[in-house]
């Protein structure tokens, strides 16, 4: 399966999906990776593995509609079975999002559906919540509430902060972003009006449990 992959920044989850389709665990292939951002340092890792890049810088835009217009003339170029959203750091319109529903992911650092939004590794603090983790959701046009693919956890410790929360769960995220990615390209799981299908059985809503 073709895949497109949009970023914003460093392309660590970027990196996580490309070494897991070398090592041959995701039946797929980048066909390109997109950037709203000229200086991302995920364009870098993608040119050494030979894979063809794109910049569509957002600030030359006046409007979300008119930048995400043509962002997504540049994806359907290479007519993709599956778009993943790898940090970029965009909210997309509704028109985008409709247009790729059912094919564009993205994964959030927290255990959805609790903490949508920004700043999850303080919230999760500040709630006194025993457990963080990530979450891999198919996107709909609500900011991270679409339905639920998969889900890793880890134990929040009485030490931890932010930044060490932050630092255990992006470790959950290069291993769970690749697993969701192959759980799509083998055709395991499709998204359907009551949720996640996954071989035949509509999952919860906090998804498969991949810790």
């Amino acid at each position: 399966m073709d895949i497109v992959i949009l970023i914003s920044g460093s392309g660590t989850n970027l990196q996580a999906i490309i070494d897991a389709i070398e090592a041959g665990r995701i039946e797929g292939r980048i066909a390109a990776v997109i950037s709203n951002r000229p200086q991302a340092q995920g364009l870098t890792r993608a040119r050494k593995h030979g894979i063809k890049t794109l910049v569509l810088d957002h600030t030359g835009y006046g409007t979300r509609e008119a930048f995400d217009a043509d962002l997504l003339q540049a994806i359907e170029q290479f007519q993709p079975g599956l778009v993943v959203l790898a940090g970029f750091m965009r909210i997309l319109t509704d028109h985008f999002v409709d247009h790729f529903t059912g094919r564009l992911l993205n994964i959030h650092p927290s255990l959805l559906p609790k903490f949508k939004g920004l700043n999850t590794h303080q919230r999760a603090l500040d709630a006194g919540e025993q457990e963080h983790g990530c979450s891999v959701h198919f996107v709909s046009s609500e900011l991270d509430s679409g339905a639920v693919i998969g889900q890793c956890k880890v134990p929040v410790e009485h030490d931890d902060c932010a930044a060490s929360l932050s630092r255990k769960v992006q470790q959950l995220e290069h291993l769970l972003y690749p697993a969701c990615v192959q759980l799509f390209c083998s055709k395991q799981i499709q998204l359907t009006p009551d949720g996640v299908l996954y071989q035949g059985t509509t999952l919860p809503a906090t998804g498969l449990d991949l810790t």
